[in-house]
């Protein structure tokens, strides 16, 4: 059944960049909103919620890097760094850990908050960076705070990191370890963020974020101030990864610095380079394939491998499949699986 959700999620959102038609394009994307907000009622399956639960957070986080690597053209690879700090200023001040105990809601706009400043702190000393030194500088960044978030014992928890994390609670009924009203909350945040995706991009920032990818300088003598836009696709990227960050610790109940690797980061950015950077229907098709890639195919393909008497953990190989899948990409379709008209045109134009 879990394949059902994902494929005709991901048919939907293709079926929808290909119309033409803008009341067609509404129709399909309302239908597929009334869908996954009905789907709770007609299957009761706990673990199946807690799969797209997840597919939802990754899809958030997917959506705030395109920000900053698809509008802006910023090689960002220590994404998972605005991830850790979100989830962890929801550890930190709703658990016994300082016995505080802020509400749920409050904290998806102070994480928010929080991991814009960080990405704005990032952000600052890079100005001047580019290419394979930004990504370098961003790779550090990604590598350093994990690192801080286990040798701060004393307040993270250390290598065991902080549990027993408050349950959210709506109206005054705890979600406690039901993952529906998790899949409700990332529901809702998804509608929120792909709007305010949708607006960004045709918005004067959205359009100066693409007049600096395509050529810096000569943004610079149209008049943009490159300084404060890219510190803006740094702050509201970031931003996106702080609201996943507290979802994500809230439903798991637990965080540790061994959540927020590399790998994370690694796994975000494929997601956009499967679907297509800088468009928005074709990142959230990145990150649902990758997602049903390592959650559900790779643990299947254990046990069916156990069954049939082999003890092979597929689990391990997903570096080499995701390298596999951006190798194929990078070869047969640079522009990704599901490329904006704009996009498309450009690299075949490069090409050319």
């Amino acid at each position: 059944m879990i394949y059902v959700y994902f494929l005709v999620a991901i048919a939907i959102v293709v079926a929808a960049q290909r119309v033409g038609n803008l009341r067609a394009k509404r129709g399909l994307y309302f239908a597929l909103g009334v869908a996954l907000l009905c789907a709770p009622i007609f299957d009761r399956n706990d673990a199946t919620f807690n799969v797209l639960a997840d597919a939802g957070i990754f899809v958030i986080l997917a959506l705030g890097l395109n920000i900053v690597v698809g509008y802006a053209g910023l090689l960002d690879l220590g994404y998972a760094a605005f991830f850790a700090i979100g989830a962890y200023t929801y550890a930190m001040m709703a658990s016994p850990q300082f016995n505080l105990h802020l509400p749920f809601w409050l904290l998806l706009f102070l994480a928010a908050a929080f991991a814009a400043l960080f990405g704005i702190i990032l952000g600052a000393p890079t100005l001047r960076l580019r290419g394979d030194y930004l990504a370098i500088v961003t790779l550090g960044f990604g590598e350093i705070v994990p690192q801080i978030f286990q040798n701060l014992t004393k307040y993270t928890g250390g290598p065991n990191g902080i549990g027993a994390l408050d349950f959210p609670s709506f109206f005054g009924r705890s979600f406690g370890q039901n993952t529906i009203p998790y899949y409700y909350v990332v529901l809702g945040l998804i509608a929120l963020v792909l709007l305010f995706a949708n607006n960004l991009r045709d918005s004067r920032l959205g359009r100066a974020w693409m007049a600096i990818r395509e050529d810096e300088l000569a943004a610079r003598h149209m008049g943009i101030n490159t300084t404060a836009v890219k510190l803006a696709a740094f702050a509201l990227g970031a931003s996106f990864s702080g609201l996943a960050g507290v979802v994500f610790a809230a439903k798991l109940s637990l965080v540790s610095p061994d959540l927020f690797q590399f790998q994370v980061s690694v796994l975000i950015v494929s997601m956009l380079v499967l679907g297509g950077m800088g468009n928005v229907p074709g990142v959230v098709v990145g990150a649902l394939v990758l997602v049903l890639v390592n959650n559900v195919v790779l643990p299947q393909a254990n046990v069916i491998a156990a069954n049939v008497g082999l003890h092979v953990d597929f689990g391990n190989y997903h570096f080499f499949i995701y390298g596999a899948i951006l190798v194929a990409i990078m070869l047969f379709r640079p522009e990704g699986l599901l490329p904006s008209r704009q996009r498309k045109e450009e690299l075949h134009h490069a090409a050319a």
